[in-house]
């Protein structure tokens, strides 16, 4: 990629996106597109110096402007309606209709003749038959098939990986697909609904010291186990698969596996707090163990993220804390 050329971030108003858009911009990218549904307020990161666009990528008209002037530069496919598992579990359908982004952002990228463009998948993706005990095996790129998705979501995201596939067969576009695992990290979602179990956490404990309650609630038995990958290890990946020729859809997680109890834990150490846990097993819980295989990253990229889970979640604990206090001060939110 020549530094003058564009590049179009879809979602660049969210967590992942707005680091990616001030990653390329770093990195000394002049002409990089910023494309998100969401109002300039309520972007996670607004960078002045990329050409930002608040456009509903739903509609195919809008993803033909997003790409105008695209020409031979690189498409980031980051868009999605989604959340945790908490909002994942109650929105099927919205998280169904965002294969209408996909779909008219592929099209759209092809008709502007762009040289690669790139979809962020999901572990979610993963036949839920493999994923049924804490004890989980770390799922490999072929687990996907036969497939039993995440209902909505996963399933959304697999057939978009598949038309990224026949697009490139049928079209000769150039397709790169990560599976992502559990990103983390600062500027992103802390609460609402749609925050991960990172961000959650450390938002509970937060809560918990401010108002003195010395108690957690925790969504299912906490004995579910989880990899987390941090963002800077999620842009590396991003950048070191879209410019190579791995034609085949990649992990892109850690594979330091964690239950949500030891989460905790080492959220509370870094709070220097010890909480009660409550348990809420009525609470969406996604499923009982999910780990990444990291042998197909590693043999085709030569490296794997390695940012151990609690030098990241310190600098994520900091950056809620300060967003939390700079909010509520030593109140209390509403949120659950």
């Amino acid at each position: 990629m020549k530094k003058d050329q564009l590049i179009v971030v879809a979602g660049g108003g969210g967590f992942i996106g707005g680091h990616l858009v001030g990653d390329l911009l770093r990195r000394g990218f002049t002409q990089v597109r910023s494309v998100d549904i969401k109002p300039f307020d309520e972007w996670y990161q607004v960078h002045e110096s990329s050409d930002n666009l608040q456009l509903d990528l739903r509609l195919k008209d809008n993803c033909v402007r997003a790409c105008d002037g695209a020409g031979a530069g690189e498409i980031y496919q980051l868009a999605a309606d989604m959340g945790g598992m908490g909002f994942i579990e109650n929105n099927k359908a919205l998280c169904m209709l965002s294969v209408l982004i996909n779909t008219h952002m592929i099209m759209a990228a092809r008709d502007a003749g762009v040289t690669r463009y790139f979809y962020s998948s999901s572990a979610c993706v993963y036949n839920q038959d493999k994923q049924t005990s804490e004890d989980v095996v770390a799922l490999k790129e072929a687990d996907a098939y036969p497939a039993d998705a995440e209902d909505g979501y996963g399933w959304e995201k697999l057939f978009s990986e598949r038309m990224c596939r026949h697009f490139t067969e049928d079209y000769g576009l150039i397709c790169r697909v990560a599976r992502f695992h559990n990103v983390y990290g600062p500027d992103g979602t802390w609460e609402g609904g749609r925050e991960k179990a990172p961000a959650a956490i450390c938002r509970k404990v937060i809560e918990a010291k401010a108002a003195g309650t010395h108690e957690i609630e925790i969504w299912g038995d906490g004995k579910q186990t989880r990899s987390f990958m941090w963002i800077d290890d999620c842009l590396k990946g991003v950048d070191m698969l879209m410019h190579s020729e791995v034609e085949v859809p990649l992990n892109l997680g850690s594979n330091e596996l964690v239950t949500i109890n030891q989460l905790v834990d080492i959220v509370e150490e870094i709070a220097g707090i010890t909480l009660k846990r409550r348990y809420n097993l009525d609470a969406p819980k996604g499923v009982n163990g999910r780990n990444s295989d990291n042998t197909l990253i590693k043999q085709y990229l030569g490296w794997e993220p390695d940012t151990r889970l609690r030098d990241g979640m310190a600098r994520t604990y900091a950056w809620i804390h300060d967003e939390y206090m700079a909010r509520y001060g030593t109140g209390v939110t509403t949120a659950s």
